[in-house]
């Protein structure tokens, strides 16, 4: 009985405890981040800090439910879970509450609660129940079409909820497809469409193009693996589409917001006056983020002790912008201790995801990761200046108590799928 008792309770802590020291570490960053005055009362929920502390508090019951729940259930009802997430999304265009220009939310009493986050963990459920289902490699373009329409689907709806960041998330399955046998073609597609769109937008796409039409003549000479005249030709007018393309998308379908955050990003305004302007209105952020890191230099300057941080300087700095009270009050030791936690917890899913012995349990994990990688590389990129200005918190780390929830139920359906393999006798 002792036995059967105790095989419950098997799980792996070493994910667990990563998870708790990213939580209580983005708490403390939260609350230096937020708090107001000299005396702290740790249970004012009309603060930031408070209103962590409390979805914190919650987080703890939903992990006891996660875990209690059967490993099956989220294997035999993943589809469920996926419509019941798509219609929540669709929701929002009727109830949806606007914040900040995205109507992401609903407004649930004195809560607003944000669906395109738990659609990631519906989505990475969905993908993973239909690779499976297939019981091979995603090599037939039938198969490839239909995970493709899983993805696509909510991140066509989270867009058109004019939410950039979290739709730029759903980008993370290629890492997941790549690992069940998506062809490589599709990664060579995908960097060059990348590197077009830059080119394209920074000297024009009359030299993207000609430098397309260079590298594919250079390829049909140089390659063993010659090419045809009529993949030569498909290619070329692909890539003509997509310089072209990608200009006019810039100019007539991306807001005047979103392509000064990308000009500012690419150096795109030649006129000096203009790119300043530029710089104070839509780079202020930015801005204070990296004085507010570059003044903690080796050691940081204490906890509490950030003077751009106590000061207000960087707007909204305990949601997108948290890392930068990282390296202000923690210094590079403190802001290289985050990231290295980050890259142990990706390693141990991904260590994890290779035990697995259902192929749904191995998909879901790679799931988990790709998703928690993405997020970890805009969020640090963005406040390091290195990406343009992308909405997006950074995990177990901003404040919010949808983003919480929402990695806490992604990571703990993993360490409950895990929990099959760490109990069998």
């Amino acid at each position: 009985m002792v036995r059967e008792t105790n095989r419950h309770f098997k799980f792996d802590w070493i994910t667990i405890i990563l998870f708790l020291l990213l939580v209580g570490f983005g708490w403390l960053n939260i609350l230096s981040a937020s708090h107001t005055g000299s005396s702290i009362d740790y249970f004012d929920f009309s603060q930031p800090f408070g209103k962590q502390l409390m979805f914190i508090f919650l987080t703890f019951g939903l992990i006891v439910i996660l875990l209690a729940i059967d490993a099956k259930f989220y294997e035999r009802f993943s589809s469920l879970i996926y419509i019941i997430s798509m219609l929540s999304l669709v929701g929002l265009f009727f109830f949806g509450k606007n914040v900040n220009g995205a109507t992401s939310w609903y407004a649930i009493g004195g809560m607003t609660l944000q669906p395109s986050e738990f659609a990631k963990t519906a989505t990475a459920l969905a993908v993973a129940k239909y690779i499976s289902d297939l019981n091979t490699n995603i090599k037939v373009l039938k198969d490839q079409l239909q995970v493709f329409t899983i993805i696509i689907i909510p991140a066509l709806l989270v867009l058109l909820q004019n939410d950039t960041g979290s739709t730029l998330v759903y980008a993370s399955f290629f890492f997941v497809l790549y690992r069940e046998g998506l062809p490589k073609y599709y990664l060579s597609i995908g960097i060059s469409v990348i590197v077009l769109s830059i080119l394209s937008l920074k000297f024009g796409p009359l030299i993207s193009s000609s430098l397309a039409v260079i590298l594919v003549i250079g390829f049909h000479f140089l390659s063993k693996n010659k090419l045809r005249i009529f993949q030569s030709i498909i290619i070329l007018l692909l890539a003509f589409l997509v310089s072209f393309g990608v200009k006019f998308f810039y100019q007539s379908i991306l807001k005047p917001h979103q392509q000064d955050r990308i000009s500012l990003w690419l150096r795109l305004e030649k006129d000096p006056e203009k790119l300043e302007q530029m710089k104070q209105t839509f780079a202020y952020n930015l801005n204070e983020s990296e004085k507010a890191i570059s003044s903690g230099g080796l050691t940081g300057r204490g906890f509490m002790e950030g003077t751009r941080t106590t000061g207000k300087f960087v707007p909204e700095q305990h949601t997108d912008y948290i890392f930068s009270t990282v390296g202000e009050e923690w210094g590079f030791i403190g802001s290289s201790f985050v990231v290295i936690l980050f890259v142990l917890l990706l390693l141990r899913i991904l260590h994890l995801a290779e035990l697995q012995k259902s192929q749904f349990s191995r998909v879901y994990g790679y799931g988990v990761a790709s998703i928690i990688f993405i997020h970890f590389f805009i969020n640090i990129g963005m406040v390091m200046g290195i990406i343009p200005t992308i909405g997006i918190p950074l995990p177990m780390f901003s404040y919010g108590g949808s983003g919480l929830w929402a990695f806490t139920i992604l990571i703990f359906i993993f360490i409950k799928l895990d929990s099959n393999r760490i109990n069998e006798w």
